[in-house]
């Protein structure tokens, strides 16, 4: 089995970044293979409703100048997607919108590519406009019929400075129950 997670953060090793980590390390002990892809900060281009996805049906967005659909591809090898942000005015990074946006769009083009694939969403927050960035997440995953575990509480951090999520104890436990929640639901999908 395994896991991709895409880290939407500019930051390449930020309190996102840490968050994805407690995540991947329970998975790693269970045994799944992770990747983590780094979106953040790098030029991705958002949908531009040409409908050519639905066209060709070939599994790509028209769009190839960027990293898309390499993500793409990583996500219909995977049998688990973590998408993580950090908040920003309330809601995910527009590398991650732009992600989420053209790949529903190729998965609904071919036939539901995503169908019953665990999706878990990771967000990392300074104070507070969380659970909006979390839901939008959430709906990517429910709209692509994806399977979505729960955890001890939503599935946040609280930090501003690099490393500082590492202070938020109950953030970082429900990192880890996300984890594990999401290992058992791995292999009672795939036994």
């Amino acid at each position: 089995m395994k896991v991709v997670a895409f880290n939407g953060s500019p930051r390449k090793d930020g309190n996102t970044a840490t968050l994805i980590r407690h995540v991947l390390d329970e998975l790693e002990r269970e045994g799944t293979e992770t990747e983590t892809v780094h979106i953040g900060g790098k030029s991705i281009h958002g949908c531009t409703a040409c409908g050519k996805c639905f066209e060709n049906k070939d599994k790509k967005c028209v769009i190839d100048k960027d990293i898309v659909n390499d993500c793409i591809e990583k996500m219909l090898e995977a049998d688990g997607i973590i998408l993580a942000s950090p908040t920003y005015f309330a809601d995910l990074t527009p590398e991650l919108k732009a992600l989420i946006d053209r790949a529903g769009f190729v998965s609904k083009a071919n036939g539901e590519l995503f169908r019953r694939k665990v999706g878990a969403a990771v967000v990392a927050v300074r104070r507070a406009g969380s659970i909006h960035a979390f839901d939008s997440i959430n709906h990517f995953f429910t709209i692509s019929q994806m399977i979505i575990p729960g955890s001890s509480y939503w599935n946040m951090g609280i930090g501003l400075s690099e490393g500082e999520v590492e202070k938020d104890e109950e953030g970082i436990r429900t990192m880890e129950v996300l984890g594990q929640n999401m290992a058992w639901l791995l292999k009672k999908l795939n036994a």
